[in-house]
């Protein structure tokens, strides 16, 4: 595996896992009802009334979780509509590229679900029912993530590019702004897109549209509501919360628009770029860890790891049955890791044991660093699915190091990679929307 790329596979899920995180009760939305009428055709494809409804629930039961005053619900419905034509696009554009996904990674996955918030499958099924959530209904979605992300690293993480001017030019602001790594925001956004094809009346009715949401917005209007219910970016029905971030993680216009917000006594501002309208409300500030291209210590982990991989001959049940049992050859027997790395292991660090060295934060794809960050030196993991396989890891040490200047660049060039990822996937999606055939039938809505 060696330095794997930094890519992002489970967040993608936390939408989903949260669903199965509380009970229902009585101020909850009501269970949906089934019914079979076509609320909208996507190309050869149609969206259901039933569809909506249960996706409309599930909207409203993460809303309420996060606190987050539910629009109208024939808003709500349009944005749920509008996620599920944007899915549809996403699924026939992977059907199309000869993507597909299996039950046996959606188990995989689910399994794996379940296992990070330490629950067993048929607790996570019996907490989805509590809250109204069909379980098939639930898989259906993270097959659908896993599509978006297998379709998405294809088609836009593979086309993105950062010359080392870049970087270059990049460090060197660094150098003399440090703020932008210092201070953290706890950032919510509404964006309002734009595109060089929209007609005079279109852009009209975008400008018009974001300052109508600026202006309710800054007179107090929850902006959790007014994410739900008119922005386009894909968290919306998050309530557009972006989480605690730096100025050097957002993109462009977002960051823009931060700076201004800082300077509003309502803390809410609107920058406008060629894409959009980006609206912001800065929840809070925060002093950060010192930045890391500034030389600051990072913790490094010195790890190792078996990987097997699933193949036509060897099915996902065979790889984690396989890796459980060397798990508890190593735990219970207390086997040789190294021994049974080069045994089994199809990594090229098997030669090495499956040692990987020392390992700063980026170094590996998110769920492998998120298994590994939780280990003990010398613990070893539960089966850790990533896009490369199924991996057993073990920590060896832990250690404080400086940031040489080779780590700086890499830093830098993973911090430009994922501002550069958030807009060209935006710029993507709206891209598969504009090209499907879509037909809304409102009356059924």
């Amino acid at each position: 595996m060696n330095k794997m790329k930094c890519m992002a596979l489970l967040a993608a899920f936390s939408a989903s896992v949260c669903m199965a995180q509380t009970k229902a009760d009585s101020s909850q939305a009501p269970a949906p009802q089934v019914l079979n009428a076509v609320v909208a055709v996507v190309n050869n494809d149609v969206i259901t009334t039933g569809e909506l409804a249960e996706r409309a629930h599930s909207a409203a039961l993460n809303l309420r979780r996060q606190k987050i005053q539910l629009p109208p619900m024939p808003q709500l419905r349009a944005q749920v509509l509008e996620q599920l034509i944007l899915e549809r696009a996403i699924a026939q554009r992977a059907r199309e590229t000869g993507i597909r996904v299996d039950d046996g990674v959606v188990n995989a996955t689910i399994e794996q679900i379940a296992q990070q918030n330490k629950i067993s499958v048929a607790e996570l099924r019996r907490r989805l029912s509590l809250d109204g959530v069909t379980f098939p209904q639930f898989r259906e979605e993270i097959r659908s993530q896993i599509i978006t992300q297998r379709l998405r690293e294809r088609e836009v993480d593979e086309e993105i590019k950062i010359p080392e001017s870049e970087i270059d030019a990049f460090l060197a602001d660094q150098a003399g702004y440090n703020i932008n790594d210092t201070i953290e925001y706890d950032v919510s956004h509404i964006w309002i897109p734009t595109s060089e094809g929209m007609s005079s009346e279109e852009l009209r009715a975008a400008h018009n549209t974001a300052e109508d949401i600026l202006e309710r917005a800054q007179d107090g209007e929850d902006f959790g509501q007014l994410a739900a219910s008119y922005s386009k970016a894909s968290d919306a029905l998050e309530g557009g919360n972006l989480g605690w971030r730096t100025l050097s993680q957002m993109p462009t216009a977002l960051a823009s628009a931060v700076r201004d917000a800082r300077q509003e006594s309502s803390r809410i501002a609107m920058n406008v770029s060629s894409d959009g309208y980006y609206i912001v409300k800065v929840n809070g500030r925060r002093d950060g860890v010192k930045t890391k291209l500034a030389g600051g210590p990072v913790t490094q982990t010195h790890a190792r790891h078996i990987l097997m991989a699933v193949t036509p001959v060897t099915d996902e049940a065979t790889v984690l049955n396989r890796l459980n049992d060397i798990r508890n050859r190593l735990v219970n027997n207390k086997e040789d890791f190294a021994t049974l790395a080069r045994l089994h292991s199809v990594d090229g660090s098997a030669t090495r044991g499956g040692d990987l060295g020392w390992l700063h934060p980026g170094d590996t794809v998110p769920a492998f660093e998120a298994a590994m960050n939780k280990l003990q030196p010398g613990e070893v993991s539960q089966p850790i699915k990533t896009q490369y396989g199924y991996h057993l890891i073990q920590v060896v040490d832990r250690r404080e190091e400086a940031m040489d200047a080779e780590r700086m660049r890499f830093m830098a060039r993973q911090i430009l990679r994922q501002r550069k990822l958030a807009e060209a996937t935006a710029t993507w999606q709206r891209e598969l929307r504009d090209r499907a055939y879509v037909e809304i039938r409102r009356d059924e809505l």
